[in-house]
């Protein structure tokens, strides 16, 4: 078997290194590729709103696990103690908005922030209400929790559409997540993370990695010392002319979809500047502290750098560290809520957000630049008996800024409770139509199934109101 490089490590999107620099079309040499059988790619329309949207870049911050509404960006200050829990509301600099005492540095900055406060999925289960707010499509069935990816739930997630229709500006690809893929205590992958029936070729990039740790690179994209430029270079000149002798040898295997693969990591490898943009100790340490050194935070700050270079989409999640509680990991706060939202959660969820907040304002790229900060769900609004607070699927919130979002609104509201939609209320679709509406694509803009049939990558309503 011919191996253009020895080093077995894997490339964001899983693919190991050796096998995206290998000779391709091994099918007619009597070897085999098995996950190319199913690269597919098909057909989308992308069509354009009458008014260009204001985003050139959209960055995903998805607070896995479920952050509670009454401590975050909907406080419950009058509500009895069971329900507001121990912390207090703060006043932002926005009069009339108030946020939870824990976030003192975003209620600096609502005026550039839009608060949706009746966010609904009706879904109480991880694993399915992720997938409805990753790809703004209700999971069948609702309420299923440990499920994975796969038919009939395998629209593709934002990352994938955006890859799909929106051309990469360089030499990294249109989409990346990091620092790794969401999973359950069971290790179940939630479905709604990859490009599903859109295939392989336009799936967002995973990058896993720890980019608080001490010495952080990234060893996928580093090329091996004995491997010069112009030696890749050569090694990709004898890959395509392979390929091209190769084409149609077998029409099992998609060798298109396999080539666009091997290009991108090619140009990645082959570009200083596109592996630049990974590497934190090109900030100053003054930055980097203000992000937090908290993986969430580190990682927070590698979606300013990709965005500088020119990604349309990342999606960070909420880092899941090995040390993590098996019965309250992440946000996914069963027990000691108060305790984990005072210590571990919140400082380095303010820090994180508002400092990348204020870099893209300094720079002149929050307004064109979408924030989300979102989550699957939100918590139930009493108290469980192991001081926490269980899935609430029913109303929860989502802050958005920069990108054609109109800042110091708050859009909708829940009761007095924090239990349920009051007025206002927004699905998933809704939010992926004004995130695909603010980057510029119509909602309406089809792709195709593995069918070929015409489906609208969002079947939502734009939230008008927080529009600038």
């Amino acid at each position: 078997m011919l191996s253009l490089l020895q080093k077995p490590t894997r490339l964001c999107d899983g693919i190991r290194r050796r096998e995206v620099l290998r000779a391709g079309g091994l099918g007619a040499l009597g070897l085999s590729l098995p996950f190319l059988n199913r690269q597919r790619s098909f057909a989308a329309e992308s069509v354009r709103p009458s008014l260009p949207g204001k985003a050139k870049s959209c960055i995903v911050l998805f607070m896995l696990g479920g952050p509670p509404q009454h401590s975050t960006f909907d406080p419950k200050p009058e509500a009895p103690a069971e329900v507001r829990g121990e912390f207090g509301a703060i006043n932002s600099v926005v009069p009339g908005i108030e946020l939870c005492e824990l976030w003192p540095k975003t209620a600096t900055l609502t005026n550039k922030i839009a608060i949706l406060r009746a966010m609904s999925t009706g879904d109480n289960a991880h694993s399915s209400s992720g997938y409805y707010m990753l790809t703004g499509q209700p999971h069948a069935p609702m309420n299923a929790e440990n499920v994975n990816p796969g038919f009939p739930n395998d629209f593709p997630n934002l990352g994938a559409s955006v890859r799909k229709l929106m051309p990469a500006k360089g030499h990294l690809p249109t989409s990346v997540r990091l620092p790794h893929h969401i999973f359950n205590t069971d290790g179940s992958v939630w479905p709604g993370q990859d490009a599903g029936f859109l295939g392989r070729s336009v799936e967002p990039w995973l990058l896993n990695c720890q980019p608080a740790d001490p010495g952080f690179h990234i060893d996928e994209l580093d090329l091996n010392s004995d491997v010069s430029d112009r030696r890749l270079n050569d090694r990709r000149a004898l890959l395509n002319n392979i390929n091209r002798n190769l084409k149609g040898a077998n029409d099992l295997i998609s060798t298109e979809t396999y080539g666009q693969l091997t290009d991108k990591a090619f140009d990645v490898l082959s570009s200083p500047k596109a592996r630049q943009a990974f590497e934190l100790n090109r900030e100053p340490d003054a930055v980097r502290n203000r992000y937090g050194r908290s993986q969430f935070g580190q990682s927070v700050l590698i979606s300013r750098r990709l965005v500088e270079a020119g990604v349309s989409l990342i999606q960070v999640n909420w880092f899941r560290g090995p040390d993590e509680p098996s019965n309250a990991p992440c946000w996914d706060s069963h027990a000691k809520e108060a305790e984990r939202l005072r210590t571990v959660l919140c400082p380095p969820a303010d820090q994180a957000f508002s400092a990348l907040l204020e870099d893209l304002e300094r720079s002149g790229r929050l307004d064109e630049t979408l924030v989300v900060m979102m989550a699957e769900f939100g918590r139930t609004p009493k108290f469980n008996a192991n001081a926490g607070r269980d899935h609430w699927g029913h109303v929860f919130s989502v802050a958005l800024a920069g990108g054609g979002i109109r800042g110091g609104v708050v859009h909708g509201a829940s009761d007095n409770l924090g239990a349920f939609a009051q007025n206002g209320k927004v699905s998933p679709a809704d939010l992926t139509a004004t995130i695909f509406h603010c980057l510029g694509l119509n909602p309406n803009a089809t792709i195709h199934d593995t069918l070929g049939r015409p489906l609208p990558i969002s079947r939502g309503e734009t939230i008008r109101p927080i529009l600038a």
